[in-house]
Protein backbone atom coordinates (compact mmCIF):
# COMPACT_ATOMS: atom_id res chain seq x y z
CA UNK A 1 0.00 0.00 0.00
CA UNK A 2 3.10 2.81 0.80
CA UNK A 3 3.89 1.90 -2.62
CA UNK A 4 0.96 3.19 -4.33
CA UNK A 5 0.73 6.58 -1.75
CA UNK A 6 4.58 7.28 -2.82
CA UNK A 7 3.92 6.98 -6.12
CA UNK A 8 0.80 9.64 -5.52
CA UNK A 9 2.98 11.83 -3.97
CA UNK A 10 5.27 11.72 -6.84
CA UNK A 11 2.80 12.22 -9.34
CA UNK A 12 0.95 14.76 -7.19
CA UNK A 13 4.35 16.66 -7.71
CA UNK A 14 4.69 16.23 -11.33
CA UNK A 15 1.78 16.80 -11.97
CA UNK A 16 0.70 16.82 -15.97
CA UNK A 17 3.33 18.88 -17.05
CA UNK A 18 6.78 17.66 -17.95
CA UNK A 19 8.84 16.82 -15.67
CA UNK A 20 11.59 19.52 -14.51
CA UNK A 21 14.78 19.45 -13.08
CA UNK A 22 12.56 21.70 -10.02
CA UNK A 23 10.35 19.13 -9.89
CA UNK A 24 12.45 16.66 -9.19
CA UNK A 25 14.95 18.75 -6.56
CA UNK A 26 11.59 18.64 -4.38
CA UNK A 27 11.07 15.19 -4.79
CA UNK A 28 14.46 14.23 -3.80
CA UNK A 29 13.84 16.92 -0.40
CA UNK A 30 10.71 14.96 0.19
CA UNK A 31 12.81 11.96 0.27
CA UNK A 32 16.00 13.01 2.40
CA UNK A 33 14.04 14.88 4.83
CA UNK A 34 10.58 12.38 5.58
CA UNK A 35 7.88 14.74 4.45
CA UNK A 36 4.95 13.71 3.42
CA UNK A 37 7.18 9.77 3.07
CA UNK A 38 9.20 8.07 5.17
CA UNK A 39 12.44 8.84 4.94
CA UNK A 40 14.64 7.11 2.24
CA UNK A 41 17.80 7.89 1.25
CA UNK A 42 18.35 5.12 -1.98
CA UNK A 43 14.94 7.38 -3.22
CA UNK A 44 16.04 10.86 -2.29
CA UNK A 45 19.41 10.36 -4.37
CA UNK A 46 17.48 8.81 -7.15
CA UNK A 47 15.67 12.37 -7.68
CA UNK A 48 18.74 14.37 -6.95
CA UNK A 49 20.46 12.50 -9.62
CA UNK A 50 17.80 13.12 -12.04
CA UNK A 51 17.64 16.98 -11.32
CA UNK A 52 21.38 16.74 -11.71
CA UNK A 53 20.68 15.31 -15.21
CA UNK A 54 18.10 17.90 -15.65
CA UNK A 55 20.75 20.80 -14.91
CA UNK A 56 19.93 21.71 -11.31
CA UNK A 57 23.64 22.15 -9.15
CA UNK A 58 22.08 22.20 -6.01
CA UNK A 59 20.78 18.55 -6.70
CA UNK A 60 24.74 18.08 -7.25
CA UNK A 61 25.59 18.96 -3.94
CA UNK A 62 22.86 17.27 -1.93
CA UNK A 63 23.18 14.17 -4.39
CA UNK A 64 26.93 13.89 -2.99
CA UNK A 65 26.13 14.51 0.58
CA UNK A 66 23.60 11.76 0.99
CA UNK A 67 25.87 9.42 -0.94
CA UNK A 68 28.42 10.07 1.67
CA UNK A 69 25.81 8.59 4.03
CA UNK A 70 25.25 5.49 2.48
CA UNK A 71 26.54 2.40 0.91
CA UNK A 72 28.12 1.62 -2.52
CA UNK A 73 24.67 -1.00 -2.61
CA UNK A 74 22.30 1.49 -2.00
CA UNK A 75 24.02 4.07 -4.06
CA UNK A 76 23.83 1.61 -7.10
CA UNK A 77 20.04 0.64 -6.26
CA UNK A 78 19.55 4.68 -6.49
CA UNK A 79 20.96 4.84 -10.21
CA UNK A 80 19.55 1.48 -10.87
CA UNK A 81 16.31 3.11 -9.80
CA UNK A 82 16.88 6.73 -11.87
CA UNK A 83 18.00 5.01 -14.90
CA UNK A 84 14.80 2.76 -14.94
CA UNK A 85 12.60 6.45 -14.56
CA UNK A 86 14.09 7.53 -17.43
CA UNK A 87 13.31 4.04 -19.30
CA UNK A 88 9.90 4.22 -17.96
CA UNK A 89 9.12 7.90 -18.59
Amino acid sequence: MARFEMADLELAVLGQAPATADSFYQLGIKYSVGADVAADLVSAHKWFNLAAMKGNKDAIQLRQEIAAGMSPAEIAAAQRAARAWLTAH
